[in-house]
């Protein structure tokens, strides 16, 4: 479920007497192409009594095109947005099969609609050693951008630097330190370089306290946070653009939402314009001061795995539910609850048989074990049924089911646990085994043994059922049966006709 927030951007300028501003562009609203839903937006400039252009630049980014008619000393812009952030994987995306491996070139009609993506700066010294030391072996695309992405921030420290503009790559590499838009420019010509369309991207960054710590890795923010953020985006034929963030070393997700990705990164500053005055004496210059505050606020947080509900709110809950059985019970209504919980086995989470399989090799064995340590913690002397469960219609077999069976009073309804089968250690019993005991319970009911009738595989149906299937399929394929069904397959098939698999005892005698 998503966590719903709110980002406040508010950016004032001052300046010590009334100015004639030239047009403004603002690049402050989601680029089309984020990926994190946003539901809410809303742009106020000041002041007021101006005109408002919205339109897209040649790269479809929006930008507001401000007039104002007027002279003024303030000029502030306020965005306000609410965002969706759900958890984005950033690589859930697929390659076409000639971009799988780089090095990969770009078929020609593509080529020319990435050129601008393409230009190079003439590269120095420190940035030729960098891109001669990439290794031209062909590998998985995906792995060459992962180690660039990591290398420029093992490379570049970041710092806060509040001088205007970006450094060209060769002073990045010969300072070893940048803001994020220098590592971005930067890896943004490395990529291009080596023969990839590269784009810089400016937009917000929003971070959230992760709700339980990382086992390893940086613990990231100690608080929500958001900021003006810069960073990169590769063209992947079948994939389109993809975030590269060198500043952390991780690919963009959910917390990047872009407002402007351009090809050069002076067309995409969030605030673009200038000022005219009228000069009272030589040399007189206007005293200018900016003050920027940005905060994120959450608005809906659903409760998930890593953070329930709190205290208070299961007491509500606990309180609602015991006045609606009060109520019921009030007026005579009785109800019984029934419930299927799922589980996954926590060493092999992603299996079939934990996922969409019915069966599969494990899934029995560990609810055998959990029936265990269920009966050992809450049922104490209680006894374990192995039986038949739900039979789904569609489905080869009907399921099993384990119950457990126990008293209140802690009276032992079991005792010899010994005689309880545990699948886990095979006793190795079959048919004839089968036989004795049928024989012994007929005994004890006083039921002749003539009514006891043998069970056998019907071997022909089977034949039918492998009969209909493709020449070209396995009948013992692991993805065609069930488990429990194959292994039903094998038996006859190892066996022969007439495998005795267990007896009926009808419940009637002479």
């Amino acid at each position: 479920m998503p966590i719903t927030v709110a980002l406040h951007h508010r950016t004032d300028y001052r300046y010590d007497r009334p100015v004639t501003l030239s047009p403004q562009v603002v690049r402050l609203r989601p680029a089309p192409h984020c990926r994190t839903p946003v539901t809410g937006y809303a742009l106020r400039v000041e002041p007021e009594g101006h005109f408002c252009n919205w339109q897209q630049d040649p790269q479809g980014n929006w930008q507001a095109r401000l007039v104002f008619p007027k002279a003024t000393d303030r000029f502030s812009v306020q965005v306000d947005l609410v965002a969706e952030l759900a958890v984005v994987n950033p690589f859930d995306f697929f390659l076409e099969e000639s971009a799988e491996r780089w090095p990969f070139t770009y078929e020609e009609a593509l080529a020319h609609e990435l050129r601008p993506f393409l230009a190079t700066l003439p590269a120095g010294p420190r940035l030729a050693a960098l891109v001669a030391e990439v290794p031209r072996t062909p590998r998985r695309t995906v792995d060459v951008l992962v180690s660039l992405n990591s290398r420029i921030q093992a490379l570049i420290a970041y710092c806060i630097r509040l001088e205007p503009g970006v450094q060209a790559p060769e002073e990045t590499l010969e300072k070893a330190s940048g803001s994020c838009r220098d590592s971005a420019w930067l890896l943004v010509q490395l990529l291009r370089h080596l023969g990839l369309a590269a784009r810089f991207t400016s937009g917000y960054l929003i971070q959230l306290v992760a709700d339980e710590k990382p086992l390893d890795g940086p613990a990231g923010p100690a608080q929500d946070f958001t900021d003006l953020h810069a960073w990169c985006e590769v063209y992947l034929p079948g994939a389109g653009w993809v975030g590269l963030d060198p500043t952390s070393g991780l690919f963009a997700g959910e917390g990047h939402l872009p407002l402007a990705a351009t090809p050069d990164p002076q067309s995409a500053a969030p605030v673009s314009g200038g000022f005219a005055f009228e000069p009272r004496h030589e040399g007189d210059e206007v005293e200018s001061g900016m003050e920027v505050a940005m905060r994120v606020a959450r608005i809906h947080e659903p409760p998930r795995v890593t953070r329930p509900y709190r205290a208070d709110q299961v007491a509500a809950i606990d309180a609602c539910g015991r006045l609606v059985d009060g109520r019921l019970g009030a007026d005579g209504v009785q109800l019984t609850m029934g419930g299927e919980p799922t589980f996954v086995a926590i060493d092999d989470p992603d299996g079939e048989e934990w996922n969409t399989a019915a069966l599969g090799a494990g899934k029995r064995l560990r609810a055998r074990e959990l029936a265990a340590r269920l009966r050992a913690a809450f049922a104490a002397g209680g006894a374990l049924h192995c039986g038949q469960g739900k039979w789904y219609p569609g489905e080869q077999l009907p399921r099993w089911a384990f119950s457990l069976v126990w008293r209140r009073d802690g009276v032992p309804v079991w005792h010899e646990e010994r005689l309880i089968a545990d699948e886990r250690a095979p006793a190795g019993h079959g048919a004839a085994e089968a036989g004795v005991l049928a024989r012994a319970l007929a005994a004890r009911l006083g039921v002749p043994e003539k009514h006891l009738m043998p069970g056998h595989e019907d071997v022909w149906w089977h034949l039918w059922r492998e009969r209909r299937l493709p020449v070209n399929v396995d009948p013992l394929d692991s993805r065609l049966e069930e488990p429990l069904e194959r292994a039903r397959l094998a038996r006859v098939f190892t066996q022969g006709l007439g495998a005795v698999v267990g007896y009926a005892l009808p419940l009637a005698w002479d």
